[in-house]
């Protein structure tokens, strides 16, 4: 559930958020490699996401009753990879698509590999150009997010964080579910959403748009029975003009800030 925090107690909500990821990373190298399944799980080893929980829907898809099927993680947190210890051990490891022989040598991965192939998607994918009225930054550390953050909503800024919440758990992924209530709308005049992608460590890509994005909390219910307070982001997608704002729900392990109001 997202609640406001000032910048300053910010980096203690987050760390609340990912304590369970803080495990040696000698440790969760080794783990990665045993735990990986070769077939077309690429991605899933490193964020515990697979491509199937990119279920996306339209705003009038977003009312009370509405049926969807949706793929949430029921991955065991614990197991997520996690940020290095300290910003200036996270800064001294570059994240660029040309040094990725010595990050594999390094992390040792061996080449040709699916775990190989999901960090050159990574790299690739953090070395595109924002384009106008977006900004961007792969971060490897808590602060180098929170410093994202507060260049876009400005230095002295408060912000909240808004999470996905399971009130329920069980073991099923993908199930279809219900809104079982109106949509809470989240205002907020810029959002800056922070996405988990694979990495030998915890990287997230986090993005700020100057489109009119809306963030909404909505209540799921489960045909297994499993409830969930779900964030949900509306986006123009850049992909023909005059595109329609599409939604997805974000996983658990994903972020979204907002700006609190000047009267809070």
């Amino acid at each position: 559930m997202g609640f406001p925090v000032a910048c300053g107690s910010l980096l203690l909500h987050l760390l609340l958020i990912l304590c369970l990821l803080q495990l040696s990373l000698t440790k969760e190298s080794k783990q990665m490699n045993e735990e990986v399944s070769i077939k077309d799980k690429s991605f899933q080893f490193l964020t515990g996401n697979g491509e199937s929980s990119m279920t996306f829907f339209t705003m009038e898809d977003l009312k009370v009753g509405k049926k969807m099927p949706i793929y949430f993680s029921k991955k065991d947190p614990s197991t997520f990879p996690h940020f290095l210890p300290g910003h200036e051990a996270a800064s001294s490891i570059p994240i660029s698509l040309k040094d990725l022989p010595n990050l594999l040598k390094l992390f040792s991965i061996s080449q040709g590999s699916p775990q190989a192939k999901a960090i050159e998607n990574t790299l690739k994918m953090c070395g595109i150009e924002p384009v106008k009225g977006e900004a961007k930054l792969c971060t490897t550390s808590l602060e180098s997010m929170l410093d994202f953050a507060r260049g876009v909503f400005g230095l002295d800024s408060n912000f909240s964080v808004l999470t996905t919440n399971f009130l329920t758990h069980s073991k099923s992924s993908f199930q279809n579910y219900t809104i079982l209530d109106v949509p809470k709308e989240i205002i907020a005049p810029k959002i800056v959403a922070c996405h988990t992608i694979p990495y030998p460590y915890s990287l997230y890509y986090c993005q700020y748009q100057e489109n009119k994005n809306k963030v909404y909390k909505v209540l799921l219910d489960g045909e297994n029975g499993d409830k969930v307070e779900a964030v949900s982001a509306f986006r123009v997608l850049r992909i023909a003009r005059g595109t329609a704002p599409v939604c997805n729900f974000f996983p658990a392990d994903n972020l979204i800030m907002v700006p609190k109001p000047m009267s809070d």
